[in-house]
């Protein structure tokens, strides 16, 4: 298991993939599985079953995790 540079919190930029050059912040990270999770990046939509409390249903927009090595610390 490598030694993870950032933590939940931090400022982040992309580089590499379709969002490179984004700067947001760690909402999660997975140092197991090597991934992060970045606040408005690579976004997919999630469909959600109707239920009691949404009986409507529809759909969800969901960060979804990140290579970390695709990432690179800003320094404030």
């Amino acid at each position: 298991m490598a030694k993870f540079n950032f933590k939940k919190g931090d400022t982040v930029e992309i580089i590499a993939g379709d969002d490179r050059g984004t700067k947001a912040e760690v909402l999660a990270v997975m140092p197991k599985k090597n991934k992060v999770i970045v606040q408005g990046c690579k976004i997919a939509k999630k469909a959600i079953k109707p239920t009691e409390d949404n009986p409507k249903g529809g759909f969800l927009n969901k960060e979804m995790p990140i290579d970390a090595s695709n990432v690179r610390k800003v320094e404030a």
